[in-house]
Order: structure tokens, then C-alpha cells, then sequence
């Protein structure tokens, strides 16, 4: 069958977990052999890299794309057999007849953090989800605990939802440890390092992980400089004291989280939490919120409340006593065996030919 994705959400500022979602399932899709895999771009894609699927450009750019997807399947195949939005942007029909129509649905995240989103931004998540509401031939999937519950309180028949679990098993090499050393030299970083992964916004806390990393170096200094990774977002912060080093290779951050001495992720609210998944999977100790699902029933990860400095720092402190011997790395990696995006792509098959 022929599968039509959008991938509107690689050319955002802020391309974020998504993103990474939707080339996880690209190429987990692609591996299996489920059928040709188109993907929708704007006109002002930006390059995203090797992915396992035939763009297809709209032929109008990313602005105007999203406003008219809400009301119009624009560049959608005819053939299509599967039409998936990997967001609330759409698209929401095309294809054939008989085609199925399905949305990912990733979190409630501007209702739980209303003062972190833009007026136009809370609207816009509104009315897509209101237009969804009143579409139930859209099958929804959710990969956060507790969504569904959410989403049927709000007016979603429980049978139109579908749960996936999300992955990590990409086929990215992580950089060598010579050339971690020369990045992190670059920037004056020598010796032990605390890692954080993910877009900059208020709602990821970083000024309390700041504040309580300050706090936990002082009774161990082995947990080294802050470093911080990934897209400038949105929001005023302060990040002194921290060494930024932006966006990185995919191959460059998993070295990072390899070598770091602890990875730290410690949001307000989180959807579900790739970051700490990721880390798990190269072996290395995770302090992480209360608040981030996918790895809170984890025994390998140290909890702290996110709203708490010193819970925060004293997270950090324990994490340094859990042994990183090799055997201990391992214990970590089996932790999150099971989130593959192989298993995230078989859910989407499940969800897409049940009746």
C-alpha cells in the first residue's frame, strides 16, 4: 500500500521530538517493506538528510501549507492508500476512496503549559483538535500514558484511538570519542561532563537545572560543566554558567550521551521525553523529571521533582553513585530494548489496517 507522511514539521525553527518521530518511522516503515512512502514537503524544505521515502513537494511554503491543510488535502496522491499527519498541521484526507486517514497526536502540552505558548499558537492547537473531533473517520495515535483518557474526557471516541511507542534504535553511528573530545575542547570543556538534550523553552526547566547543577558540582565536582544541545527555541532564559553548544550532528550527540557522566532532563511537562530514552539506550546515567512518562517507571533512572532545585541536585548527586561499569551500561541499554522504532512502525501498520 502506498503510504503519503507529511514532513512539514523537518523544516520548523523548532523541529523537536517530532521530527525525530517521523524519521524514526520513515525509516523503520521503509526496513519493512510495508510499501512505497511518500512524503509531503513544502515549498521551502529545507534539507533534512537521507530518508528512506520519495518527497513530494506541495508547491506552496510552510505557512501557507499548514493554514490549508486544515481544510484542504493539498499535495496529497491520489493513490495514496494511507494518508498519516505526523502533527495536528494535517493533512486530514486525500488519497482514495477507501483511503485511511490517520493524525498523531503527541500531547495536550499547551493546555498544561499555557503561559509557554503563544496566544496563536493555544488557538491554533484548539481548533485542530476541535476540527478532529468532528472527523471520525481521522484515527488517532498517541504514544503519551494517560492521552487517551484525556482525549476521550474531551470528546474522542476510544475506538478511533490507537497507541504507539516510540523509539530509538536509528542507524546512526555515534561519533568517535577523539572527536567528542575536540567538540567539547572547542568550546573549553576538558575532562567530565552533564549533558542536556532538547530545544531551549521555558517549559524545559533549564534555569532550575542550571541552578540545581550549580548546587550538586560543588560536593561533586566529577559531574563537570553543564552542556546544552539542541535548537534555540522560544522564551527568555538565562544560561550562565552553561557551555551551549546548539545544534549537533545526530552522530555528534550520541557520542555526547555516550560519554557524558550524567544526562539530565528535568521539564515542567513533557509529552513523553526522547532525550533520557536516548541516553538510556547508549548506557549512561539519567536524572530525570516526575513529569517525563517515558521513563518514570524506570529503575535504571533517578527522579526528581521538577520544581524542586534541591530534589534536582540531590538527583545528581545519586545518579554519580550508580556504577558505570559495563555491566551497569548494559543494564541501562536493556531498560529501553523494547522502544524501537521498528515497534513503533508496526503499531502504525496495526492501527492503519485494523477494521
Amino acid at each position: 500500500m502506498m503510504i503519503t507522511i507529511s514532513l512539514d514539521q523537518l523544516s520548523r525553527p523548532q523541529p523537536g521530538g517530532i521530527a525525530t518521530y517521523v524519521r524514526g518511522l520513515v525509516n523503520a516503515l521503509a526496513s519493512l517493506d510495508a510499501g512505497p512512502l511518500v512524503g509531503l514537503v513544502p515549498s521551502d524544505s529545507v534539507d533534512f538528510g537521507e530518508l528512506a521515502i520519495t518527497p513530494h513537494q506541495v508547491g506552496v511554503p510552510l505557512a501557507a501549507l499548514t493554514k490549508l491543510w486544515s481544510r484542504w488535502p493539498l499535495g496529497v496522491p491520489r493513490e495514496s492508500d494511507v494518508v498519516h499527519a505526523a502533527s495536528l498541521a494535517g493533512p486530514f484526507g486525500g488519497g482514495q476512496a477507501a483511503a485511511v486517514h490517520s493524525v498523531a497526536v503527541h500531547d495536550l502540552l499547551w493546555r498544561d503549559e499555557p503561559d509557554a505558548t503563544t496566544p496563536r499558537g493555544r488557538r491554533f492547537h484548539e481548533q485542530r483538535l476541535a476540527l478532529l473531533r468532528r472527523r471520525p473517520d481521522v484515527r488517532v495515535f498517541t504514544s503519551s500514558p494517560g492521552l487517551d483518557e484525556r482525549l476521550v474526557a474531551d470528546g474522542f471516541d476510544r475506538a478511533r484511538l490507537h497507541r504507539i511507542h516510540l523509539g530509538v534504535d536509528d542507524d546512526v553511528t555515534p561519533a568517535p570519542l577523539d572527536e567528542v573530545t575536540r567538540r567539547l575542547s572547542l568550546a573549553g570543556v576538558s575532562g567530565p561532563f552533564t549533558l542536556y538534550a532538547g530545544t531551549r523553552e521555558p517549559r524545559k526547566n533549564i534555569e532550575r537545572l542550571l541552578a540545581a547543577h550549580a548546587q550538586a558540582r560543588i560536593a561533586a565536582p566529577e559531574l563537570g560543566p553543564l552542556v546544552v544541545v539542541g535548537p534555540s527555541g522560544w522564551g527568555s532564559m538565562t544560561l550562565d554558567g552553561a557551555v551551549v553548544l546548539g545544534r549537533v550532528s545526530r552522530e555528534l550527540l550520541r557520542g555526547l550521551y555516550r560519554d557524558a557522566a550524567v544526562v539530565a532532563y528535568v521539564p515542567r511537562n513533557e509529552g513523553w521525553g526522547l532525550p533520557p530514552v536516548e541516553a538510556l539506550a547508549q548506557g549512561t546515567r539519567v536524572v530525570a523529571s516526575t513529569t517525563t512518562p517515558s521513563v518514570l517507571a524506570n529503575p535504571e533512572v533517578d527522579l526528581a521533582d521538577p520544581l524542586d532545585v534541591d530534589a534536582i541536585a540531590e538527583a545528581l548527586g545519586r545518579s554519580l553513585e550508580r556504577a558505570n561499569t559495563e555491566d551497569a551500561r548494559s543494564a541501562r541499554r536493556a531498560s529501553v530494548a523494547a522502544l524501537t522504532w521498528r515497534q513503533c512502525a508496526l503499531d502504525h501498520l496495526a492501527g492503519w489496517r485494523c477494521e
